[in-house]
């Protein structure tokens, strides 16, 4: 055996193992800077992100994304403008994080959503009367017995975007997590109420779902909402009453359901996780039609990643055995969409989607989960 060519061959062998193994790094951390450096040429001198009013949500989303990623502390000059331009949303009033004026539509989300910035900055000394005055608000916009509802009502328990607005599952799971990032624990009554809501969302027939459709479909799924007989967005027909479920809502209820104190164990979690397992796909958000497969795109991913991460799986076995490392699939499946000045967008503008800042701090927020282990 020749020595030298044996070693040299050794070499080779271990050197492309670890450049391929450095690879899902590198795009990731040139993902995130090509991002950074977009969102630091976008920011308004206020320190928001977007056009008034939608401006207010907007900024959280990409300060808690950029704030996650590690790549920025809340004290460079970026977050900590956009940062300050939070402050300035807070209402002592009413306690709400949504500005002097907010529209009360915009109140749930962006109270919730800079909550969870506010956290993500790590200053609960500075913070903590703000986030508690969030949090106090957060939970009289929830239905439940204050607004005449008891647990056998299909309101009950969830959240809308104000206290008038029937209740939705978006706004409950940026509901709940806030509640959770501001230390709110599982067995706490407001998460308790928020249970009885996710769980009447899922295609799932069982003791903890008694909605009349809940056995048609009974795949594990998750829709829209409970609320009103049901209503999904995999259809714009009014008329619709197939009440199927997709991707960001099953893993949005997922992640909630886990938040309230489910366990892995339970079969809700089990049937969802099954659904999981049979539509894994990133080209789209699963459930959809496929003229609407990009619908909530950028709101699938960050909700994927952040479920996922939470639950501490690495590796995702789809129903066909097949092992998923959807860190190193969604950093791909992300990287391949970002445009050249950094930002993301979406081609389907539904939800907001076609404003580069929030779809860039969805991303962010999304890479922040999926960062490649070493």
């Amino acid at each position: 055996m020749n020595r030298t060519f044996g070693f040299a061959s050794l070499f080779v062998v271990i050197s492309s193992a670890a450049n391929l193994a450095a690879a899902p790094l590198d795009d990731w951390n040139k993902a995130v800077d090509k991002a950074t450096e977009f969102v630091k040429s976008t920011q308004n001198a206020d320190g928001s992100w977007g056009q008034a009013p939608r401006n207010r949500g907007v900024t959280g989303i990409v300060v808690t994304g950029l704030l996650q990623c590690g790549k920025t502390s809340a004290d460079d000059a970026q977050a900590a403008k956009g940062l300050k331009f939070v402050e300035s949303l807070v209402n002592p009033q009413a306690g709400h994080i949504a500005g002097p004026e907010a529209t009360v539509q915009l109140q749930n989300y962006v109270t919730s959503v800079n909550v969870m910035t506010l956290n993500a900055a790590k200053k609960p000394e500075k913070y903590k009367s703000i986030v508690g005055d969030g949090v106090t608000f957060l939970k009289k916009l929830q239905w439940d017995e204050t607004e005449g509802k008891s647990d056998k009502d299909d309101f009950f328990g969830g959240a809308g975007y104000d206290s008038k607005s029937r209740p939705d599952l978006s706004n409950t799971q940026f509901f709940i997590e806030a509640l959770r990032d501001a230390g709110v624990p599982a067995d706490d009554p407001a998460m308790k109420k928020a249970l009885v809501f996710v769980s009447r969302c899922q295609n799932l027939k069982s003791e903890k779902n008694d909605q009349a459709w809940a056995g048609k479909i009974n795949d594990g799924s998750f829709i829209y909402s409970a609320a009103n007989g049901g209503q999904t967005k995999t259809s714009d027909d009014p008329k619709n009453d197939v009440l199927s479920g997709y991707g960001s809502m099953t893993y949005a209820g997922i992640k909630s359901m886990i938040y309230c104190g489910v366990g892995k164990e339970d079969k809700r979690f089990a049937a969802a996780y099954d659904w999981i397992r049979k539509n894994w796909t990133l080209d789209g958000n699963p459930g959809m039609p496929k003229e609407l497969a990009e619908r909530g795109l950028y709101y699938y991913y960050h909700t994927l990643a952040k479920t996922l991460d939470m639950m501490g799986v690495d590796e995702l076995v789809t129903a066909d055995g097949i092992k998923h490392d959807w860190r190193a699939e969604l950093t791909a499946a992300i990287l391949k969409r970002q445009q050249a000045d950094g930002s993301w967008v979406n081609s389907n503008d539904r939800w907001m989607e076609g404003d580069p800042n929030l779809v860039t701090g969805y991303a962010l927020m999304a890479l922040s989960h999926a960062k490649p282990k070493k």
